[in-house]
């Protein structure tokens, strides 16, 4: 279970908080607001273990989906669990596989059951359960595992919304009867829509399925605007259990991260900044910028004058937009190792300034900043 959870500081609904996860082997100390960068196949696309906490990351994805596919959650186990199968030592969280689910509509069918699904691999034909999500979950031994859960489609009917309430429920249900490893934490999943009290609703639901370690907003960020995710973000996030880790999944950009904080969310997840750097966008201070763009082949500066890692610290715009225009594999792993420490170093500043009870004017100075450089953006 989380240990030792608290509330350092608040500021409006923001919080800056504390918590340790026991961890396999040692506990491991976990400070929020924070971001987690996505290893959907047990790594971090271009980067190490090690260059990861060199940044500062402090829990990272996996996706038990994938990795049931592929190695397989058995084999994981056989060698030792994903920290050491990676050679990651901090603390990981995986996906329950229901996003992917809801991503394949194409190859899947669900009833009451579970769902039954294609694998894109090679098309052969599985059978996802709750109890399955969480034995994948338990073998991959990671220190978080999350709920099983229905995620709706956008734009959905409330009927359709309804029902994956109802299931996700049962599956939250069914998932808890399955016993898990000492060290690991279990987290449910809200889900509701865009339906304010069905939302309401889903809360209560999945609070009475407990216990829980943390409770996650999920089927947010799937194609309705930001204003209506965050509206919703906002609305939802005070509501959450407020001595536990609250989590909304899979959102992504900076100015969605900032809302989520001031609305009193603590954890985020994406892989905006892994796969944008892969092609070629890189997120700074100032806004966002195009290495591809033919300006930027005689800028002897870095990516951001104000990050200070290792590839602003060392390589210039010039050299990097070589590098991605050769197609250099350097250039994603150069791009992500930037994109990660922004959206890490931003998630410091904030929680920086909630303890000092600062944040209104650290946002604004964000959005000065952001808003400001039409040489990057």
């Amino acid at each position: 279970m989380v240990k030792n959870f608290s509330i350092e500081a608040q500021d409006g609904e923001a919080r800056a908080c504390h918590f340790e996860l026991p961890g396999m082997h040692a506990p491991h100390s976990v400070e929020t607001p924070l971001f987690m960068p996505v290893g959907t196949r047990a790594a971090v696309k271009g980067l190490l273990g090690t260059e990861l906490a060199e940044i500062g990351s402090q829990i990272v994805l996996g996706n038990t989906y994938h990795l049931y596919l592929r190695p397989g959650h058995e084999r994981i186990a056989r060698l030792g669990g994903l920290h050491k199968f990676s050679a990651y030592p901090g603390p990981m969280l995986t996906d329950s596989g229901g996003f992917q689910v809801f991503s394949l509509a194409a190859l899947r069918s669900i009833d009451d059951h579970g769902v039954c699904f294609r694998s894109h691999l090679d098309g052969s034909r599985h059978f996802m359960t709750p109890e399955l999500s969480m034995e994948i979950q338990k073998s991959l031994g990671a220190d978080i595992v999350m709920a099983f859960d229905e995620c709706p489609p956008y734009p959905a009917t409330r009927d359709q919304v309804a029902q994956a309430m109802k299931r996700t429920k049962s599956w939250a249900r069914r998932g808890q009867a399955v016993a898990l490893s000492a060290h690991q934490c279990r987290f449910g999943i809200i889900q509701g829509g865009l339906y304010e009290d069905l939302r309401q609703e889903a809360l209560g639901q999945i609070m009475e399925e407990g216990p829980w370690d943390g409770m996650a907003l999920g089927g947010l960020s799937i194609g309705e605007s930001p204003e209506l995710m965050q509206q919703m973000t906002h609305f939802m996030a005070p509501q959450m259990p407020s001595l536990k880790p609250r989590y909304l999944m899979g959102v992504g950009r900076p100015e969605d991260l900032i809302a989520g904080v001031v609305a009193g969310i603590d954890m985020f997840d994406c892989v905006m900044p892994t796969r944008n750097a892969r092609n070629g966008q890189v997120f700074t201070h100032f806004g966002k910028m195009n290495i591809k763009n033919a300006r930027f082949a005689d800028q002897d500066e870095p990516l951001d004058s104000k990050c200070h890692c290792f590839t602003c610290a060392t390589y210039s715009r010039a050299y990097l937009r070589h590098l991605f225009i050769c197609g250099e594999p350097n250039a994603g792993r150069l791009l992500t190792f930037h994109n990660l420490s922004f959206y890490i170093s931003l998630m410091k500043t904030l929680r920086a300034a909630i303890l000092r009870g600062e944040l209104t004017e650290c946002v604004k100075s964000f959005y000065r900043n952001w808003n400001s450089d039409v040489r990057v953006s």
